[in-house]
């Protein structure tokens, strides 16, 4: 087992300023004295591979230089592997990326000296994380901030066309998307809840934030073993517009049009997969019913004091 720093760079985050910051970066862990190796990923969900492979040589150190889908990404190739020594593993973050939003939970600056000084410190978090498993075929995937079903991940899947605006590149997504979108059918059963007909979109929330920076969930503990759950069935552009302040500083769940629930495990069945799209984190899945469960405090990450 080392005790040497496992760092995993994605040079295509922050539209390639990963790359460009890289020798920065890279300076800065040798004047912080940090003893590492370093891999870049040369293609989507590298990370995954890289970060198995690194936990076999016995790495149990890792930090990930990149944005939410890299770590999106590390936590699935940690928890699909599922170590014995999975409760050792710890994970830091230099974040450089679009939305930046598992950070904001944490308050982990995006200047990357002061990011490296954090990892440094190794003040330790264990969090809740989400498991997703499709109904028909049998995968499973984790993600550690925020999942959606519909509206939420149709504008996922058209946002990279505006990822030059930033942090906004999901509004814009989602303001030009929702004129014409057509909601979709879901069954949705937790607890002793059950919703069905047409919805706009559900939300399953670990983290604060999500879409560069909306906070579209109620309560949110990232501990506490549960999900926060929104659920909208219904809105207008107008309605949006008119209430665009309050979706950024979560007064927008206090609003009729969001029901918002708290469980440990949520099963969805989706009536017509046509034209649906699920996310993870920001990262497309295959449209298919599925349950989630939480698995309670399962990584421990980097926090700042």
């Amino acid at each position: 087992m080392t005790n040497k720093w496992y760092v995993i760079v994605n040079p295509t985050s922050g539209n390639g300023s990963s790359k460009k910051k890289w020798p920065l970066i890279y300076n800065e862990l040798l004047f912080q004295n940090f003893e590492f190796e370093f891999s870049f990923t040369k293609y989507q969900k590298h990370a995954i591979k890289l970060v198995q492979e690194a936990i076999n040589q016995g790495f149990k150190n890792f930090i990930c230089v990149g944005g939410d889908g890299t770590l999106h990404n590390i936590v699935n190739g940690i928890l699909s592997l599922n170590p014995s020594n999975i409760l050792e593993i710890k994970v830091g973050m230099i974040p450089i990326g679009t939305g930046n939003d598992w950070i904001k939970t944490y308050n982990i600056p995006i200047n990357y000296k002061k990011a490296i000084k954090i990892i440094k410190d190794e003040h330790t978090y264990f969090q809740d994380i989400g498991k997703i498993m499709l109904q028909n075929s049998n995968k499973e995937y984790y993600f550690n901030n925020l999942a959606g079903i519909g509206f939420d991940g149709h504008v996922v899947n058209k946002v990279h066309k505006y990822k030059y605006l930033g942090f906004l590149a999901y509004l814009t997504g989602a303001l030009i998307s929702l004129v014409g979108f057509k909601r979709k059918y879901l069954d949705i059963k937790f607890n002793k809840t059950s919703i069905s007909g047409k919805s706009l979109m559900l939300l399953i929330g670990i983290g604060k934030y999500s879409g560069g920076g909306m906070q579209l969930t109620e309560n949110v503990k990232t501990n506490d073993g549960l999900f926060d759950i929104s659920y909208i069935k219904k809105v207008s552009l107008i309605t949006v517009l008119k209430h665009i302040s309050k979706i950024f500083n979560g007064t927008v769940t206090e609003l009729p049009i969001i029901d918002t629930y708290k469980t440990s495990t949520l099963k969805v069945t989706i009536k017509n997969n046509e034209n649906i799209y699920m996310q993870a984190d920001g990262e497309l899945l295959e449209a298919d019913s599925f349950s989630v469960a939480i698995v309670p405090r399962a990584l421990q990450f980097i926090i700042p004091k």
